[in-house]
């Protein structure tokens, strides 16, 4: 039964498109800048948007500017 069902599968995967493999790895760029900038104290979530438009550009922006230290409000 194990035969017939491998039978029945294709031997080849589906070519990706050049434009599907542009579009994924786009977004895996932005998701990476994303967990760059979070790394350094930024907001992952604004960083993902730059990336979505700017991508390349953004990674390098990421990794050049410095890390964010970030100070807890004091209370009173």
């Amino acid at each position: 039964m194990l035969s017939i069902l491998l039978q029945a599968l294709p031997t080849t995967l589906p070519a990706m498109s050049p434009d599907t493999r542009f579009v994924a790895g786009w977004g895996t760029l932005s998701l990476v800048n994303a967990g760059l900038a979070q790394a350094k104290q930024r907001s992952g979530l604004l960083w993902w948007a730059f990336s979505l438009v700017l991508g390349p550009i953004a990674r390098f922006l990421v990794v050049v500017l410095p890390r964010v230290d970030r100070v807890p409000p004091q209370r009173s």
